[in-house]
This record gives C-alpha cells, structure tokens and sequence, in this order.
C-alpha cells in the first residue's frame, strides 16, 4: 500500500474507520453515520488506541448532536450529555476518550448560537481534534528521536502492541518514534512483541511497518528478555492509554512485564504519549481503572478453542508500569523525566 495510514477520517458526511479487527489479511473500512454505531465500533475495537479512540468520540459526539431533534438549547445540552455518557461507557482506561467528549461537551456550551449552529461546530471541534492529533504525534517523534541513546549509529528497538497510525489519527506516537528514526537512517530494526492476547503487534504493527519497508521481527512476548540478554535491543518504546501525575503509565497487559526486564538489563524504557493521555486528577497509576475483557479472547484463537472446559479465567486489557521504570515520557512538548510531566499541567 505504501499510504499514509489514518484510521479515523471524516468523509462524505461519515466517518470512516479501517477496521482493525480484519487487518492484517484485509484491509477495509467501515462507514459509520450513527453514534450508536461508533460506540459499538470502540467497544468492539474495530477502532483502537488511545489518541484514535479520542479522535473517533469526538465525531460520535457530532453524530450524536446531528440525531438530536429538539431546537431548545437547554434540551440540546442535555441530550448531548446522554451521548457522551454512553461514549464514555465503552473502554473505560484510554483517557484520550474522556478528554475528547469534555473537549466537545465544552465546546457546545461556549457556542452561544441556535442548535444547528452548535451542531456545525462540534463538527469543526471534532476536524480540529483530529488535525492536531497528526501533528501532535509527529512533534512526539522528533522528540522521541532526539531522546533515544546516541549510540549505536543505528538502534534497534522494542515496542509492545500498536502504538501507530493505527492507534492515532495518523504518524503514532511510539511507532512515530520509530518512523522519525527511519527516516532519519537511525533504525537498524523495529522488534515487535505479539501482544497476547489479541495480538495488536503481531498484526498491527508488523503491518504498518511492511507498508513502509522499516525492517521489523515479530517476536513472542515471552522472547523480550532472552533478546535483550542477547544484546539485540538498544532501548524500549511504547505508548500509553493513561498516566498517572507522577508519572506512572497504564498501556497494553504486558508492557510492566517489559519494563522490569529492561530496567534489569539496564536497557532505556520510553513512554510515547500526548499531553491529553496525563490525567492530572490521578495521584499516581493505582487509580487507573483497568479494563477487563470477555475471557474468549483468551480461550479461542480464531475459531479455535485452546483451552480445556472447566478454566477460569483472568483477562485484564492493561497494566500500569511504576514511574520509576521509565526513563522518559515522549510528548509533543519534548521528553521529560516522569517526576517532571506534572509542570505540563497547565500547557
């Protein structure tokens, strides 16, 4: 394909969303007009990741708006409420999703003319949400580049799950580091945990990369300290769905596993997110509400069935890694110690 990838796109006066659940054997998109819709789609994730979730919440806020009938603003506002609280309802730990309804719920409060005026301008706030989110996650990259060991030459790095084009409006955020290394010739090879259990890198971001020719290995999750013990990874990067103040970041089940053993191979561990993943109501990541997904994701591979009857089991969508295990957190504004995210408070 070659293309810039973006998942989320207003066209025609409908979002389209490539639907991440077919990919990597079919590439298609799913064409949403109707917020009950776009809730199903984030809920079921046929959109995914953090900024992406954000960027499609804000067009089901619009398409939510354009379904309301009334011409009373009072009325108006309060139905917009009800939609938001349904969008918020669907994956309760990317806080990109909160931050993009308030942004929305916000914005029609301030407009000060008829329903239909209101309506026109959630659908600008939702074009401009996505806009920024390009460009933010771009900013993210050359500032991930800039913070990565200026040795070797050429890195190699480990990345766990998708956080891509795929995860945003377009670029990435981790995988926007990743691409600015590229392009830059500071990339030897991308490695790419699977991510069990709905294996987003083993499907998604090898995707992504093979779109671009970025020389990527696809390894199981279990593989990560064997090749870090073999010297074959230079530093981590990943993204996040939520961090905490101090610096404490919710991502992908997996990604604690990961740091620890970088940490124990004196390995650097980068969390690549925009401002809007910070949630500054949060002391630290033991506040973080943690998903927990339906257990077929865990039993069945496909059509298949991998485990015996009778097994219970356990299926958390995150974990949070301890500030202390990561060396940067990667924004739009530059690459700031953990203890140091809470001065962005106020950006």
């Amino acid at each position: 394909m070659n293309t810039p990838v973006y998942p989320v796109r207003w066209h025609h006066n409908r979002v389209l969303l490539i639907d991440q659940n077919r990919l990597p054997n079919e590439y298609t998109h799913v064409e949403i007009s109707r917020v009950e819709d776009m809730a199903q789609a984030i809920s079921t994730m046929i959109v995914r990741g953090a900024p992406a979730i954000g960027v499609a919440a804000a067009y089901g806020m619009y398409l939510g708006a354009r379904e309301i009938s009334t011409t009373d603003r009072a009325e108006f506002l309060a139905q917009l409420h009800e939609t938001g609280k349904m969008l918020r309802a669907t994956r309760p730990t990317a806080v990109n999703l909160f931050w993009a309804i308030d942004r929305m719920e916000k914005t029609a409060a301030s407009c000060a003319g008829s329903v239909a005026e209101i309506a026109e301008q959630l659908l600008v706030a939702a074009q401009k949400i996505n806009a920024e989110d390009i460009e933010t996650c771009q900013a993210i990259g050359a500032h991930g580049l800039a913070a990565l060991p200026s040795s070797p030459d050429k890195l190699c790095l480990l990345t766990h799950c998708n956080a891509g084009a795929l995860a945003t409006a377009g670029y990435g955020t981790a995988l926007g580091v990743v691409r600015s290394a590229w392009t830059e010739g500071r990339l030897a090879r991308l490695y790419a945990d699977e991510t069990r259990p709905r294996l987003q890198g083993a499907r998604l971001t090898s995707w992504e990369c093979v779109q671009e020719g970025i020389p990527v290995t696809v390894i199981a999750d279990s593989m990560a300290a064997h090749c870090m013990k073999q010297g074959l990874i230079d530093a981590v990067v990943v993204g996040a769905d939520r961090i905490a103040a101090n610096g404490d970041a919710a991502n992908k089940i997996g990604t604690y596993n990961l740091a620890i053993v970088a940490k124990a191979h004196n390995i650097p561990f980068f969390v690549a997110a925009p401002l809007s993943t910070i949630d500054f109501s949060l002391s630290d990541g033991s506040l973080i509400p943690i998903e927990e997904r339906h257990p077929a994701e865990l039993y069945q591979i496909g059509e298949t069935i991998v485990c015996p009857p009778g097994v219970e089991f356990y299926n958390p969508a995150f974990d949070v890694t301890p500030a202390h295990l990561i060396q940067a957190i990667i924004t739009e504004f530059g690459a700031f110690a953990p203890a140091e995210i809470v001065n962005l408070q106020h950006r």
